[in-house]
């Protein structure tokens, strides 16, 4: 391994100013995000919904449990950086460390992270850089230029839409566990590996388009139902899922004997809800951590959820046949909707869950039972 342990620094957009200890080989900028999630370090850095964020880990110790591929997300790992109090770096273990330096993703310890993420609850979710340097002029210097770099590409044009960046590419098919079960299509804006691993357990059939794929090419395959996954960056980006989703609620309207039930999560919602006329808008700091609870008005319970989100149903903005059927009791913002008509269902969390908790996976098997109605 290449590359030794030097000072270095997490610059924020606002100027303040991170000292900590840099590993890596390569300085690198995103938006700032934290997540109190206790463990899951693996499942959050392969998430394509962490797509050019540097992630911060609330919990003070990471790497503690080493690497294993069969957790992973995706095959990649997303996060443009990673930042902590302290990481396992030893004799025994430093399995962690060495993989995301040979990713080339940079990472940041001895950080004072509770000053962090108090900073950015209180003034929002932050661009920033991690670079290394022994003086402090040189190292905001560079970290400036990187975050303008960052900002720039976020806001062109052709790059906008990060749902583009991080999906598959080409149609892949996946035969699934029950014989007798649905056929579902699946329009993928991200996906984390668990939700395909879901709805693997409970369809016969299962085939994956990518995000900008149209509503005819999914209609074709005759589908009974339809998968909207989360994915990264401004829902309101995502102009050509939408327009997507809009269609397949159209055919819903104008042929309710052979509708295709809709279910969305996270990105997957917020792009449901945007299609059925609402609208969208950024959170102060998001919700990211596997500790969020929600109120179920659907199944009439509470439990507790895992959250990776940045943005946020307006609901004043929602029509009146659209029902709330899920809110955040953190703060009473909306996390899950349906309207009938149109045969639809959202909600604004994982319910596949990983890396935990597990009580909301219940909502794969309401899905099942919607498709089957």
């Amino acid at each position: 391994m290449s590359g030794s342990l030097s000072s270095g620094y997490l610059i924020l957009d606002d100027g303040l100013i991170f000292q900590g200890e840099f590993h890596g080989e390569v300085a690198q900028a995103g938006e700032v995000v934290f997540n109190t999630s206790h463990s899951g370090y693996e499942e959050m850095a392969t998430d394509p919904s962490y797509y050019s964020q540097i992630l911060v880990m609330t919990a003070p110790q990471q790497g503690n449990y080493g690497i294993n591929a069969r957790v992973w997300e995706s095959k990649n790992i997303w996060i443009r950086g990673f930042v902590c109090l302290d990481l396992q770096n030893s004799s025994r273990d430093s399995e962690w460390l060495h993989l995301l330096r040979n990713a080339h993703v940079p990472v940041m310890t001895g950080v004072d992270t509770r000053r962090l993420v108090l900073h950015l609850r209180s003034q929002g979710t932050r661009w920033g850089a991690i670079v290394r340097g022994e003086n402090e002029a040189m190292a905001r210097e560079e970290a400036n230029k990187l975050i303008e770099n960052a900002k720039r590409e976020k806001t062109s044009a052709d790059a906008a839409d990060w749902t583009k960046a991080v999906c598959r590419k080409t149609v892949e098919d996946r035969k699934g566990a029950v014989a007798s079960g649905p056929r579902i299509a699946v329009l993928d804006f991200g996906s984390k590996e668990n939700i395909l691993r879901e709805i693997a357990a409970r369809c016969s059939l299962m085939r994956i388009f990518p995000s900008w794929s149209k509503a005819d090419d999914i209609l074709a395959w005759n589908p009974d139902a339809v998968l909207l996954t989360n994915g990264p960056g401004d829902p309101a980006d995502v102009n050509d899922g939408t327009k997507t989703v809009k269609e397949l609620l159209q055919h819903n309207v104008k042929h309710p004997e052979r509708y295709k039930f809709i279910f969305g999560i996270c990105m997957g919602h917020q792009v449901l809800s945007r299609a059925l006329g609402g609208r969208t808008y950024k959170l102060k700091f998001g919700h990211r951590g596997s500790n969020h609870p929600i109120r179920d008005r659907l199944l009439n319970r509470i439990y507790m959820t895992s959250q990776n989100h940045g943005y946020n149903v307006d609901p004043q903005s929602l029509p009146s046949a659209v029902e709330v059927t899920h809110v955040n009791l953190n703060d009473q913002t909306v996390a899950g909707i349906s309207h009938r008509e149109s045969h639809c269902l959202s909600v604004q969390f994982h319910p596949e869950s990983h890396p935990g908790p597990h009580e909301s996976s219940i909502l794969f098997d309401y899905f099942v039972k919607q498709i089957r109605r």
